[in-house]
């Protein structure tokens, strides 16, 4: 038998909620754009297997995805955090950018809605 939990054994969810209340909702929050980011790099192509998972198509709705998160949690996540954050989605918008073959107009990239035009 495999090491997964066997169906007569469940897991233990109210250590697993008690550990997500100790979690800070800005970790959370960052846990979740970096998780988006990396889709995102994968989708677009940017990792070893380069075009082995490259799908522009995902890659639009995670990227405008993690633009949406980034737009509305700003305010909520100190500098420190939001500045990476934003500068890792912009390389992504361009890397976007520069993979389609098609290009969108200036402001009408995935999360431009959200963070306003994007110049290659």
């Amino acid at each position: 038998m495999s090491d997964a939990t066997s169906p007569s054994e469940s897991p233990d969810f109210d250590a697993m909620t008690r550990d997500i209340a100790e979690v800070p909702a800005v970790e959370v929050i960052v846990t979740v754009a970096v998780n988006l980011m990396s889709a995102a790099a994968v989708k677009l192509g940017l990792t070893e297997d380069g075009d082995a998972h490259k799908d522009l198509d995902e890659a639009r709705k995670l990227v405008h995805a993690l633009a949406g998160l980034m737009d509305a949690t700003t305010t909520e996540i100190s500098s420190f955090h939001a500045g990476p954050l934003r500068d890792g989605l912009k390389s992504l918008q361009l890397a976007f950018r520069e993979a389609s073959i098609v290009p969108d107009e200036v402001g009408k990239g995935p999360g431009e809605k959200y963070t306003g035009p994007v110049y290659g």
